[in-house]
């Protein structure tokens, strides 16, 4: 078994920047997948997606040594992937956002209720709040909804990735969740429960 499974990123990151280059294949293979489905948010190219991947990469190694430690390592990467997707975002703006890979239950493992009607009710509710409204965000409320109920990042997750305060992502989480709700009633869309 490699030694280095269960190391950190952080600590991985320290033997590169003291030389050991080659070891930056354990944090490719760590973030590959995890960079291609948060891309995958942004954009729905797969090709187009794999190259930024690897853009995001050459960076993340060209970079390194200037990485922050008060930063973890991951902040550090989704900071760098985040740029990267939100300008691939602006090439691609003409194709819609293919909404077929969101995972609703990952959304909905936010809310939480006593009432497991409540909690159906509401899943139904931003399924289709998603489905329609998520596109029509401004990108600054966008990025917070994908990064804290898609990736399930914290607050300060998404305060290191976006480089602003803690009490701003919460309130980007809040008008997100706000400018999707009117959406929703924007464009009268219909759950079992209204009918």
């Amino acid at each position: 078994m490699d030694e280095h499974v269960s190391q950190s990123d952080e600590w991985i990151v320290g033997l590169i920047q003291k030389g050991e280059t080659e070891k930056f294949g354990i944090l490719m293979d760590r973030y590959n997948k995890k960079l291609s489905r948060y891309g995958r948010k942004f954009l729905s190219d797969k090709e187009n997606i794999e190259d930024i991947v690897q853009d995001v990469f050459i960076s993340t190694f060209q970079n390194i040594n200037n990485f922050d430690p008060s930063l973890t390592f991951s902040s550090w990467i989704y900071r760098i992937a985040h740029n990267a997707f939100v300008n691939g975002l602006k090439k691609q703006q003409k194709n819609p956002l293919s909404l077929s890979n969101f995972d609703f239950d990952t959304l909905v493992s936010h809310l939480e209720y006593e009432d497991p009607i409540l909690q159906e009710k509401e899943y139904e509710e931003m399924k289709k709040i998603v489905a329609v409204g998520l596109d029509q965000l401004k990108p600054k409320y966008k990025e917070v909804i994908i990064l804290y109920y898609f990736e399930e990042f914290s607050y300060k997750k998404i305060s290191d990735i976006l480089q602003i305060p803690t009490g701003t992502v919460g309130i980007r989480v809040k008008r997100g969740r706000e400018a999707l709700k009117n959406i929703y009633e924007k464009n009268n869309i219909k759950t079992r429960y209204d009918q």
